[in-house]
């Protein structure tokens, strides 16, 4: 590894340890659905996304509050301290497109229609409300 790549990768961990986040990879079902879901608690407190996500009647809902939780403990784990009410926010949430399943269904006449099934990753980040203050 050449000298330049060798700074960036570790300037590009450093900023790692101070960001607290979780991945969610290969969920089964279409980006735009998931979506509707993280566009409901971008930028809230993670106490209150957390009930809205529980209430909500969404299948992505579940697996967008398992991630939040995950999130929520690797702040704690990194801060070796429990997260308090007020204190953390979702400070960046987004769904990349994951791998497609192409299938065939068979149609009238012969032919055949291209189903797509499509999956996503979700990227979750909290920060903690005073940090984002102060910048």
């Amino acid at each position: 590894m050449g000298a330049r790549k060798r700074i960036s990768a570790e300037k590009r961990k450093e900023a790692q340890k101070t960001q607290y986040f979780a991945k969610l990879n290969n969920v089964p079902s279409s980006p735009r659905k998931m979506r509707l879901v993280i566009d409901l608690v971008r930028g809230m407190e993670v106490f209150k996304a957390l009930g809205v996500l529980k209430f909500s009647n969404k299948e992505a809902a579940r697996g967008v509050e398992k991630l939040l939780r995950s999130a929520i403990a690797n702040w704690e784990q990194k801060n070796e301290r429990k997260a308090e009410s007020g204190e953390l926010y979702v400070s960046r949430i987004f769904v990349d497109a994951g791998p497609m399943l192409k299938r065939l269904r068979p149609a009238p006449r012969g032919r055949g229609y291209r189903i797509r099934k499509r999956s996503n990753h979700v990227t979750l980040f909290v920060d903690t409300i005073t940090k984002n203050d102060q910048n």
